[in-house]
């Protein structure tokens, strides 16, 4: 599906809130693409890797930033990437902000339901990175 949502958004098709995210790897360091779900709170922008380990976490806390896009708008950011208790809120407020990302994790086997103290009890274990325009 990855592929997908990355071919449709390289045509300029905007797709939801959804992303493209663009960082280099950690190893190889080649442009890495994902799809992510951008959330606003109070006014500043998040991302939430929703699967712990996963290698686009990986790149971007190992980048620092990247490459926002969203249909043919293109931003460098930079990716700062919370401590536990920081990132406490923003995962409370993952399920209202983001609900399609509840689906994915709930279907994953990551929650169990959209209740916002499971998803709080996800810091340390989820990533959660502040999106800041350079």
């Amino acid at each position: 599906m990855n592929r997908v949502f990355i071919g449709l958004q390289r045509t300029g098709l905007k797709l939801g809130g959804m992303y493209l995210l663009t960082v280099p790897g950690r190893k190889s360091g080649k442009p890495r693409t994902t799809p992510i779900s951008l959330m606003e709170l109070d006014g500043a922008r998040y991302v939430v890797g929703g699967f712990p380990g996963a290698d686009w976490v990986r790149n971007a806390s190992a980048a620092g930033a990247g490459t926002l896009s969203c249909g043919r708008r293109h931003e460098s950011v930079r990716l700062v990437e919370l401590p536990v208790e920081e990132a406490r809120p923003v995962l409370r407020a993952f399920p209202a902000k983001v609900p399609s990302g509840v689906s994915m994790m709930t279907s994953a086997g990551i929650v169990e339901s959209d209740s916002p103290d499971e998803f709080e009890a996800l810091a340390g274990r989820c990533a959660v990175f502040r999106i800041e325009k350079i």
